[in-house]
């Protein structure tokens, strides 16, 4: 009934024997779990960590069904040798989808163990009781523990879905607040994260990226590089170029000093229109995400007409440390080191960007610093694998800034247009919106890799499993609505997802639109979002947020002419419409001299089912309001007509210290209820909550993310 075995990250054919003893099927009780000869409980997760604190919830979901203490169980994440595909570690579904494959895993096991536990001791089932991984009967009597009923056998038994989970009474570790496993290294600077793994006699590269973005590579010449001791050589094919050498810093210089012509390109559209671009873009398909009634007759026939139109720039990653990978290739398999979160995904894109089987590949997933969507991760790993498998060598590839900001797929322009009716008793009769995105951003396999791409290798295309941007209407009950995705061919960089990927621009656009229709009808923005909701669980958010901030009824007087006027904004959003139920108020202050906006304090109410680690969880919203404060007033992607050219923290600013807000929040816990994501939907509740906050303290709308200062200006100057 247990799985017992130890393997080592490596090559040899005598560990990849012992790894594949081990099942990874989704619906095989021992693709999930084992019991050591020591009783520990070992999980094997596909969802990795990101930041997010799933490493220490995934944790708790099993200790809980299998009732032992968390220092009990051990998590191994990623290996897609070892750990089943579960999918990639995105869309806020690693408790949702992720932790509830675990969960029924856990109680099957934990079913079966009792099972063997009530033969053994020739009592019924159901008089049994398990304590700190010890079963025994209620009578008392003779116990077992895990250890002992396990006895070196293999739980080769199917998850049953219908296997009792334990009741959320009598819990003792889901639900309550457990400090973060992975934290006490990283705070103590002990963490061996993805840049500071090595491998022995390992040697060191750097990708030399063309000047454009597709530049051509015309000739080379390591002449130079040459008389740089500790160089060893150059990997050039078609456009990928990289210099090797035995130490990073040889690596470093080979880079500078190498020679290169490249040829001229300048296909990138003129910065300044981008939205010009965006619109005139060709349109794939469009696609009706969301309608009832007739709000076309309504609106043409309608009492009065309102319209507007906001765009939300391009962003990239920013991860503080830039993308790593170590790769080893030896006898015809691969193994990479990497922090990517979709390591059975890149498993596939390596195998066929080489050309290798993909039993022949394997990707062992170690921590990054930084991620939240498909940033530079992947591509460097493609980096690494293909220099590793031209030299036969174990190589580290370590992008450096400019590579991360310059080359790391970004968070495409997204433009959306609204048209909304007002009837005379100042209700809203209809509701039209227009979304433009690119069609393979929103699809989880939607960008290829870049070495792919620079050395003109076969890219994987999944013939199924793709996912579009979904959601994309509004949670309020509407007589007449439609909303419709515009799905364009393109997109000016290559693009991937950034955390809240369509979710939080849609977002952006529908709660500031509705609160330009309260402001016209003279109804409080609270307020217009109850009388427009059935939702009882979003009323009750709303309800909670009124409480918690302290909402009064905005927009009934004069704004203020003073220097620094003050304001609050609140947005609500059911995430992707099917859950996790956020409401948001957001205090800003606008510097009217500067341009300047500060958030002061944010306070969330989130509801997102039975909360697994509730400390966990507010780290979660903390760190969606962080983040999306600074996407929301500072952050954007500059080009010229060749390439990217915000490539350093002054070029492409985030937030510091001292601009971060304070962060009040209340969780709403569903013991019963299944638990839903937390990695996202905050994040798409602030930009509109903050635009809506300048609106109440100036009367100047912002409907152009980010809010710089001159954005700003322009906007109170039009007021």
């Amino acid at each position: 009934m247990v799985v017992t075995f130890a393997v080592t990250p490596g090559l040899s054919s005598g560990q990849r024997a012992n790894a594949t003893t081990k099942s990874i099927a989704t619906d095989q009780v021992n693709g999930f779990l084992a019991v050591g000869a020591d009783g520990r409980i070992t999980l094997y997760s596909g969802k990795v960590e990101l930041g997010t604190g799933v490493y220490t919830a995934l944790i708790q979901i099993v200790a809980e069904e299998f009732s032992v203490p968390v220092d009990r169980v051990r998590i191994v994440q990623g290996d897609t040798l070892l750990t089943p595909d579960q999918g990639p570690t995105f869309a806020s579904l690693s408790i949702q989808s992720g932790g509830m494959q675990i969960r029924h895993a856990a109680a099957t096991a934990r079913e079966a163990l009792l099972d063997e536990a009530a033969k053994r001791l020739g009592v019924s089932k159901t008089g049994l009781t398990i304590r700190d991984g010890v079963v025994t009967p209620a009578s008392g009597g003779k116990s077992l523990s895990y250890a002992q009923l396990a006895a070196g056998r293999v739980i080769d038994i199917k998850v049953d879905a219908s296997a009792p989970l334990k009741d959320p009474k009598n819990y003792t570790v889901v639900g309550k607040s457990v400090p973060r496993l992975d934290l006490s290294a990283k705070v103590m600077g002990t963490f061996e994260y993805m840049q500071d793994f090595n491998l022995p006699d390992m040697l060191h590269a750097r990708a030399v990226h063309p000047p454009a973005m597709k530049a051509k590579l015309k000739s080379w010449s390591d002449a130079a590089c040459l008389k740089i001791p500790g160089y060893v050589r150059t990997v050039a094919k078609e456009d990928f170029l990289a210099v090797v050498a035995s130490d990073e810093w040889a690596a470093i210089k080979a880079a500078t000093a190498i020679s290169a012509t490249w040829s001229a390109w300048a296909g990138l559209p003129d910065e300044a229109r981008l939205f010009d671009y965006v619109r005139a873009s060709e349109v794939v398909r469009s696609e009706v995400l969301q309608s009832a009634g007739n709000p076309a007759r309504a609106i043409s026939a309608g009492d009065r007409t309102l319209h507007a139109t906001y765009d939300f720039a391009i962003n990239t990653h920013g991860s503080i440390g830039p993308s790593c990978a170590v790769a080893a290739f030896k006898d015809g398999r691969l193994v990479v080191w990497t922090a990517s979160q979709a390591t059975h995904l890149l498993r596939l894109q390596l195998a066929t960007m080489l050309q290798l089987p993909p039993d022949s590949v394997r990707c062992i997933y170690i921590q990054g610093s930084g991620c939240y969507g498909r940033n530079g991760h992947e591509d460097c790993a493609s980096e690494a694998a293909l220099i590793a498998k031209e030299i036969e060598r174990p190589v580290r590839v370590q992008w450096m800034r400019s590579d991360e900001h310059g080359w790391d797929p970004k968070n495409p322009p997204l433009l959306l247009d609204y048209h909304a009716n007002v009837d005379p008793a100042g209700r809203v009769a209809a509701w039209e919106s227009d979304v433009y995105l690119p069609e393979r951003t929103m699809q989880r396999s939607g960008v290829t890799l870049l070495a792919a791409d620079l050395a003109d290798l076969p890219r994987y295309r999944p013939a199924n499993g793709e996912e579009h941007h979904s959601g994309g209407g509004i949670p309020y009950a509407l007589s007449g609505m439609k909303t419709t995705a515009r799905w364009l061919a393109t997109t000016p960089l290559r693009s991937a997802w950034i955390r809240a990927p369509g979710r939080m621009q849609l977002t952006f656009g529908n709660e500031s639109f509705l609160d330009e229709i309260a402001a016209a009808t003279g109804v409080d923005p609270l307020e217009i979002r109850i009388r427009n909701l059935k939702d009882v669980r979003g009323l009750e958010v709303l309800e909670r947020l009124r409480q918690v901030a302290k909402w009064e009824p905005r927009g009934t007087g004069p704004r203020s002419a003073e220097p620094f006027p003050r304001g609050r904004g609140i947005s609500y959003t059911k995430y992707e419409l099917a859950r996790t139920y956020v409401g948001v108020v957001a205090d800003v202050t606008v510097n009217r001299s500067s341009g300047k906006v500060t958030v002061d304090r944010v306070y969330v109410v989130h509801d997102c089912g039975q909360i697994i680690n509730p400390d966990g969880l507010r780290n979660q919203i903390e760190g969606n309001v962080v983040q999306t404060v600074s996407r929301t007033l500072v952050e954007e992607v500059t080009f010229d007509r060749s390439t990217v050219t915000s490539r350093d923290w002054s070029s492409y600013p985030i937030l510091t210290f001292p601009d971060v807000p304070d962060v009040i929040t209340e969780l709403i816990d569903r013991p019963d209820q299944k638990p839903w994501g937390a990695g996202e939907p905050t994040s798409s509740a602030i930009p509109s909550a903050i635009a809506n906050a300048i609106f109440d303290a100036t009367g100047a709308r912002l409907r152009s993310v980010p809010f710089r200062a001159a954005k700003v200006l322009a906007a109170l100057k039009a007021a």
